[in-house]
């Protein structure tokens, strides 16, 4: 994925789904200079973690 494709996700009012790892994942924040975002899988648990844009798929 790539930065752009990110802010765009941040910014849409759809559930558009984001894999990390294959994981489904939220993405919270976008850091661009850095190339990282701070994210945190769907579900129950809220742990936060930064990921390289890169390493983002989406389905």
């Amino acid at each position: 994925m790539d930065i752009n494709r990110v802010k765009q996700i941040l910014s849409s009012s759809a559930d558009i789904k984001v894999l990390y790892n294959g994981a489904s994942i939220w993405i919270d924040e976008l850091h661009e200079t850095e190339g990282l975002v701070t994210c945190h899988l769907r579900g129950p648990l809220e742990e936060r973690t930064q990921v390289a844009v890169s390493e983002l798929v989406e389905e």
